[in-house]
């Protein structure tokens, strides 16, 4: 109880002083995959912003899975000023997935797994007024997934064979949009 009564008190001050954005990303909305997040203060030019984004395609070319579930946090330094103009952030997530992986996409194949992302993200905030902003963002970096590979033709089994999880690393673009913001406070 301690413990809770402690970290709401630093939540509370962390946002008493601090700017706060409620974030939607338009781009992939359009997609129907919805990404919501939320960014705030937290020094004279860095903001930590944490996102979520999810995919809940049954079917995304007639026959594959296109679904998964992604957290997001990051540290972000503004070059100018807090939301407004150049930034940079550095990020670490899990993900869980259903997938066709790229190098799959001609065959029968998917793969149902979980993984992490580690890598930067670039963007641009452009004020609208005083409580609204767009977020132009681009990111991506390593990718580590955990995987059982599937046939998505009602083929018994595993295509892959590994005792107990497949490994697949390697670097991709993965996030990206136009994140509609609303200042909070």
């Amino acid at each position: 109880m301690k413990k809770i009564v402690i970290l709401l008190f630093l939540l509370l001050s962390i946002h008493s002083q601090s700017q706060t954005y409620l974030k939607f990303n338009a781009a992939t909305a359009l997609l129907a995959i919805p990404n919501v997040g939320i960014e705030t203060s937290i020094g004279e030019k860095t903001t930590f912003s944490v996102d979520v984004m999810a995919s809940f395609w049954e079917s995304f070319n007639g026959h594959s899975p296109m679904k998964f579930y992604t957290l997001t946090p990051e540290v972000r330094y503004h070059f100018k000023e807090k939301y407004n103009g150049f930034y940079v952030g550095g990020h670490i997530g899990p993900d869980i997935y259903e997938i066709q992986k790229w190098n799959y996409w001609d065959s029968n194949k998917y793969e149902h797994g979980f993984g992490y992302r580690m890598g930067v993200t670039i963007g641009y905030n452009i004020k609208i007024n005083d409580k609204f902003l767009l977020d132009i963002f681009a990111g991506g970096g390593w990718h580590q997934g955990f995987y059982h590979g599937y046939y998505n033709d009602g083929t018994p089994g595993r295509y892959e064979k590994a005792e107990n999880w497949n490994k697949s690393g390697e670097w991709l673009p993965y996030r990206g949009g136009v994140m509609l913001s609303y200042k909070l406070n």
